[in-house]
Parts: structure tokens; C-alpha cells; sequence
């Protein structure tokens, strides 16, 4: 798969975290359906400068809001951005939720399923955890004044002026609680999505448990980050990369032709 795999071997003084003076060995691009428009920041929750840490990041608020991003618009775009990386010898990284958009261009697309193989990585959490974490998050941004689950707030925003304090707080309760609900069913229906790309495709996806992560809080959550997300997803990229010849600590380097995608059922 690689043609310069030995070359890359030889280089493996990148490391698996980003530190100063390390050069850059991946880009992301984005695959989720709304963080790619402009604008739209607080509704969307979407990713901010300080979180890509300085990697680049393609197909992220770059399309007018009032413009339709079709599937096939996304596998158009996708499909640049990932030759534009590879061309870089860096590692093209696809990272979403929107998986009928990974499906379309993973599967259905011929062209780029015969110039590239996959590695797969889905981050899940225990649907109960996931729940209450969704109650309290959605709980949070409502009192942060934080813009969120336009569709279920609808009918609270229109009666908002018109009806007493008691119907409005009445109103408001219902939207919130509907939000919570819409966004747990969500999360199962990923769930149920990734399972059927996994069996209908034959994908390896490689599952990684971050419950623990949000059952944790302050330093202990970023330290369960580190021991159940990030060393064994940053194993399994390298594995893929080398062929499974590499150390037990372990670096990466860039590929010719592989992907690593990233998906969530959060």
C-alpha cells in the first residue's frame, strides 16, 4: 500500500503528540454535515482555533449558510482536500459525526475507494453515561445563554412575548426537555449507523471507550483521555500506517494513501 514505507520508518522521530519544534504530520477534515458552514458558531458548538491547536483544518465554515451542502457537494470537497494532504505526505485525518457523508465517500465513491485505504476509529460512550452527560450539557448551555436546539425552541420563541411567566417557564422546560430527548435518540441512531456500515462493509472500525473520560472530571478526565483515547487510537494509526511493524512506543508518519477516520457517537 505504501511505496515509500521503509522511508517513512526511518523517520519516526514524529512524535504521537504534537510538541514544539515536531513537524506537522496531519490535517483534519471535517465530515460533520453543520460545522462545515459559516458562521453559526454557538449553534453548531463548533470547533474553535484554540481546539485545533494549530492543524489545519479543511471543510470547516466555509459555505454560506444559505447554501444547500449536498452529500455529493461533501465528497467533491473531501476528495481535494485529502489528495491536497497526501500530496503534502502528511496524514489526511476525517473527523465527524455526519456518517452518511463518510459512507459516501468512503464506499460509494469509486475513485477514492481505489486510491486509498481506511483506518477507523469510532469514540463511544456507554448510552446511559452518555445521557446523563446530554442532560446536564444541554442543561449548561441554556444557562450560559448558549443557542441550541433551534427546531424544539420554536414554539417557545414564538409564544416568548405573548404568553405570562408561568406558560413561558412551562414552554421552556418542554423545549429543553425535547432537545434532551431528540439528542439521545441521535446518539443511539450514530450508534445503530456505525454498527450497519461496520457489518453491510465489512469496515474494521476500531472502537474506542471513552466512558471513563466522562465519568471523570478535571485532571482525572484529561488523564483518562490520555490512557483510553488518545495512546490506543494513536497505536492503532501507527499500526495501520507501518503495517504493525513498529515499537511498543510507538510514532507516526505520513502515508502515501492511508486515512485515518474518526467518528463519535456523541
Amino acid at each position: 500500500m505504501f511505496e515509500e514505507i521503509d522511508r517513512f520508518k526511518e523517520r519516526k522521530q514524529i512524535a504521537h503528540r504534537d510538541r514544539p519544534g515536531r513537524p506537522l504530520w496531519r490535517e483534519v477534515v471535517n465530515s460533520d454535515k453543520i460545522q462545515v458552514y459559516k458562521g453559526l458558531d454557538i449553534v453548531t458548538n463548533k470547533v474553535s482555533n484554540e481546539e485545533c491547536r494549530g492543524v489545519p483544518h479543511h471543510l470547516l465554515g466555509i459555505i454560506d449558510p444559505e447554501v444547500d451542502f449536498t452529500v455529493n457537494d461533501f465528497v467533491h470537497h473531501a476528495s481535494l482536500a485529502v489528495g491536497a494532504i497526501v500530496q503534502k505526505n502528511r496524514l489526511p485525518i476525517i473527523a465527524g459525526g455526519s456518517n452518511s457523508f463518510v459512507q459516501a465517500l468512503v464506499n460509494d465513491d469509486t475513485e477514492f475507494r481505489s486510491k486509498y485505504e481506511c483506518c477507523f476509529l469510532w469514540m463511544d460512550v456507554a448510552i446511559p453515561v452518555l445521557h446523563s452527560y446530554v442532560s446536564k450539557r444541554v442543561d449548561q448551555m441554556v444557562d450560559a445563554g448558549r443557542a441550541i436546539g433551534v427546531p424544539e425552541m420554536d414554539e417557545f420563541f414564538r409564544g416568548e412575548g405573548l404568553v405570562d411567566g408561568e406558560t413561558r417557564a412551562k414552554l421552556l422546560k418542554a423545549a429543553i426537555g425535547e432537545i434532551k430527548k431528540n439528542t439521545c435518540k441521535l446518539a443511539c441512531r450514530q450508534v445503530e449507523k456505525i454498527l450497519r456500515m461496520r457489518e453491510e462493509f465489512g469496515w474494521q472500525i476500531h472502537r474506542l471507550n471513552a466512558t471513563e473520560v466522562f465519568l471523570r472530571r478535571g485532571g482525572d478526565a484529561e488523564d483518562a483521555w490520555e490512557r483510553w483515547v488518545v495512546e490506543p487510537s494513536t497505536n492503532i494509526v501507527a499500526r495501520f500506517i507501518c503495517k504493525g511493524n513498529i515499537d511498543p512506543e510507538p510514532a507516526i508518519a505520513a502515508p502515501s494513501s492511508g486515512i485515518a477516520i474518526a467518528t463519535a457517537n456523541n
